[in-house]
């Protein structure tokens, strides 16, 4: 309907007399003016949502992400798919939500283990086993409470069943814990994910405690690879240190939150530095990454950490970072709905309040393009049609949905 001869029109102008010259107009006029002012405002309103669920973020390489939110939460955690598209979603103070595909409902899965939150614990990482079709088992790591106050990361599994708008844990069974359990708040990392055999990886940060990523004694600062029931394989690097060292796959790492295998099934990962020098690495079987005896950066206190090039018998960082980008969550992307990043990785910052896209080529890796996305990122992940999703940290955390810009 056109706006001339109403709005624009010295009959509907808001000065003296106008409401007189509004009345000399005819029922007509009167209700043609009524429907178009209140079909603008209509528009104007529908634009604003618009504008509050999508909009448009470009990399420092020039790629362009339409970005859509789909719910928020309270201080989420991470995230995993299921088959059929909906998403299991924890929160870090102990919820674990079942969300619809479209993010409009969800359902509090009940069953799930009580965490120690508090500082960087609580609630952590999800995932499926890799024959979750048939057994519905489902992975959880998060901070449990020990003696005499002490915390821990823990691992259980359990079976979810979802029937009649319910959901709920059952047979939950823990499969691994940190070694020991120490005082503190910090650097648990306990992110997940299992190999193409089937074998369960599991990141054990250091609990900021530096000297245990070095210890064999302890499963401090280690990767640890178990199988799926928590038993230990016979293959892993380490035989002849004790029955706890049986259980790692690397050690001399600090705070790893995040861990992915790509196509080849090499298994990345990356890990907050101290003050800087977070790193991306590559992960071998029995390799030993370094801290807290060498890093690209500092302790907060000051003090100088020698350089990963003084001590070439460590295995160095394929990416680092000073100043920090604080990474959070990671995939190795495998979708077609960016076909062009095949096989690179992608990482969510804290600190940086980003997305950063690496590229990898052999053994190689580095930075290739980075989104600023305005708030700190905690979780990133693939969903079903290839597009990116990812969740921002914090209260009030959204959900988003990263797709092309067509």
């Amino acid at each position: 309907m056109g706006m001339g001869g109403c709005i624009s029109s010295p009959e509907f102008l808001f000065s003296s007399g106008s409401v007189q010259k509004v009345r000399t107009m005819n029922t007509y006029q009167r209700v043609r003016c009524l429907v178009s002012v209140f079909m603008l405002l209509f528009m104007s309103v529908n634009l604003a949502n618009a504008d509050s669920v999508s909009a448009k973020v470009k990399g420092s390489a020039g790629s362009v992400l339409l970005v859509k939110e789909y719910a928020s939460f309270n201080e989420p955690w991470a995230m995993t798919f299921l088959p059929d598209r909906r998403l299991l979603i924890t929160e870090k103070s102990g919820n674990l939500f079942l969300v619809s595909a479209d993010g409009a409902s969800r359902i509090s899965v009940t069953g799930v283990p009580r965490v120690a939150y508090g500082g960087q614990g609580g609630l952590g990482d999800v995932v499926l086993h890799p024959h979750y079709k048939t057994n519905h088992r489902i992975y959880l790591s998060y901070a449990e409470e020990g003696e005499n106050g002490t915390r821990g990361a823990a691992v259980v599994m359990a079976s979810l069943e979802t029937s009649q708008g319910r959901a709920e844990l059952r047979n939950a069974t823990v499969i691994w814990r940190q070694e020991p359990k120490v005082k503190g708040y910090g650097h648990y990392s306990h992110r997940l994910a299992f190999s193409a055999d089937g074998k369960l990886f599991i990141t054990s940060g250091e609990r900021q405690k530096q000297k245990p990523a070095q210890d064999l004694t302890q499963n401090l600062g280690k990767i640890i690879r178990i199988n799926d029931d928590g038993t230990v394989p016979a293959d892993n690097p380490i035989q002849d240190q004790g029955e706890l060292a049986k259980t790692f796959w690397s050690l001399g790492h600090r705070n790893m939150l995040g861990i992915a295998f790509d196509q080849s099934d090499r298994l990345w990962t990356h890990e907050m530095g101290p003050k800087h020098g977070d790193e991306f690495n590559l992960i071998k079987a029995g390799d030993n990454y370094g801290w807290p005896v060498v890093s690209w950066g500092n302790q907060y206190s000051g003090v100088d950490i020698p350089d990963h090039n003084t001590r070439p018998d460590f295995h160095a960082p394929a990416v680092y970072w000073v100043p920090t980008v604080a990474p959070a969550g990671l995939i190795i992307y495998s979708g077609s709905l960016f076909p062009e990043w095949k096989g690179d990785a992608f990482l969510g910052g804290l600190a940086s309040r980003s997305l950063v896209r690496i590229e990898i080529s052999g053994d190689k890796a580095w930075e290739a393009e980075r989104f600023a996305m305005g708030k700190r990122i905690r979780e990133v992940e693939q969903g079903p049609d290839g597009a990116i999703w990812v969740l921002e940290d914090k209260k009030g955390g959204r959900l988003l949905k990263l797709t092309k810009d067509r």
